[in-house]
């Protein structure tokens, strides 16, 4: 059976949808979204790095057709990536390490380590963030080897909208397959690789890409910051 539509105007559709076929379909996306973070945290296939600084920070690019992911990957040593995931996933502190996020706040816990959650930029955050709105859902996952995976994507439109209306002074974004990859190394420190994929709808000026790469220098070296207060 279909899902239930409904609208709450004449130009927004939503699909109202049970717990159980929310659950299927967000295992199904993320499974994708999880595979693509792994592959993109141990290869360098068409990466070009944009920014090496003196902490050993690498931020690169890649581009397929109209959509651009960017990735990060660091060392944290004497940091188990238990620790770290803890304090990058603990949605109350968000705000400390993403100065643009205005609210971020769970809409439905689907399982114990599977949610949904609404995050929000105001007006003078960055270009593609400025006062946008998001609805994603969040998977960690621990694979057999210990690396831990926390598979972050926008739901359909539909959905989203049978979740959580849109509000009429925000526009609602599209956040792609992105997300953190912590792999553990032998002296019980961790590489973190941190991707996030944007559909721009066209050109991305080079101006842009900047921008896009400040935005992941100031979340790398504030969230270091944050992590070892907490630790």
């Amino acid at each position: 059976m279909p899902p239930e539509m409904s609208s709450s105007s004449p130009c927004t559709r939503s699909w109202s949808i049970s717990e159980e076929s929310l659950r299927r379909y967000v295992h199904f996306a993320s499974d994708s979204c999880i595979q693509e973070l792994l592959s993109a945290s141990v290869g360098n296939d068409g990466w070009k790095a944009v920014t090496v600084n003196g902490d050993g920070v690498e931020i690169s690019k890649r581009r397929s057709g109209p959509l651009h992911t960017f990735r990060s990957r660091w060392l944290l040593k004497s940091l188990s990536p238990h620790q770290f995931i803890t304090v990058a996933t603990a949605i109350d502190a968000a705000k400390q390490w993403d100065p643009d996020l205005v609210e971020a706040r769970y809409i439905k816990d689907v399982e114990d380590d599977l949610s949904i959650i609404r995050l929000k930029f105001g007006d003078n955050s960055k270009p593609l963030f400025r006062n946008r709105e998001f609805i994603v859902y969040e998977r960690r996952e621990t694979m057999e080897d210990g690396t831990l995976v926390v598979a972050v994507a926008s739901l359909p439109k539909e959905i989203a909208a049978g979740l959580h209306p849109k509000e009429n002074n925000v526009i609602r974004g599209l956040l792609l397959q992105s997300g953190w990859v912590v792999e553990k190394l032998d002296d019980d420190s961790c590489v973190v690789t941190y991707v996030i994929q944007l559909d721009p709808a066209g050109w991305l000026p080079k101006f842009f890409v900047n921008r896009i790469n400040t935005k992941l220098v100031m979340i790398i070296e504030n969230l270091r910051k944050l992590v070892t207060v907490e630790t």
